[in-house]
């Protein structure tokens, strides 16, 4: 079973940006399973980048160029950049191998340590898991995603709530108590 956050419509077809705005605000902000992205999200300081890359090769393009770009900006204008690429990567196996490449262009660009690539996708299964296991949906997005973190943002948080386990269990047993028909619920309503 596969139930990802749903993909927004605009009335012309699929939304990408306007679907993961709704999942961040949702989900990540909303259930709290993120508990820093409130405070980036409130003062604008998330990109969100549609790529339209239709290969893998494309996609690692696009990463490079969003590295650098954040590599070079201000944190008070972009602190954390979120890469929606709906036409390429759609199988999660394919994507998962594709994260090897995302690593490998962070190292190329001598970024490890200041920028890091964390990665959702409709299908995200942990290991050790069912694809229906809940647990799934903390990294399950309407898109596959890329997620630029910058090092310096999670060393700050991780001062503020030093048990990131607390956060991955919290999380945990609050997707349990959602249950999948709680999860199809959050998407209900409007935008």
């Amino acid at each position: 079973m596969t139930d990802a956050p749903p993909a927004g419509h605009d009335g012309d077809g699929a939304d990408p940006i306007a679907a993961t705005r709704r999942w961040v605000e949702r989900a990540v902000i909303g259930l709290n399973l993120c508990p820093f992205a409130k405070a980036v999200y409130v003062k604008q300081q998330v990109r969100f980048v549609l790529s339209d890359a239709s290969t893998s090769e494309a996609l690692l393009e696009e990463l490079a160029e969003e590295l650098v770009l954040l590599r070079d900006t201000d944190p008070e204008q972009v602190d954390t950049t979120l890469i929606v690429h709906p036409d390429v990567l759609a199988d999660f196996l394919d994507y998962n191998d594709f994260l090897d490449n995302a690593d490998a262009a962070v190292e190329a660009l001598d970024l490890q340590g200041v920028i890091q690539v964390a990665s959702f996708h409709p299908d995200y299964q942990f290991a050790g898991t069912t694809p229906d296991d809940i647990g799934n949906h903390t990294n399950r997005s309407p898109y596959p995603t890329l997620h630029l973190l910058r090092e310096a943002s999670i060393d700050r948080a991780v001062e503020a709530f030093p048990d990131p386990d607390a956060i991955v269990e919290r999380n945990l047993a609050t997707l349990d108590k959602l249950g999948h028909e709680g999860w199809q619920k959050l998407w209900e309503s409007p935008l």
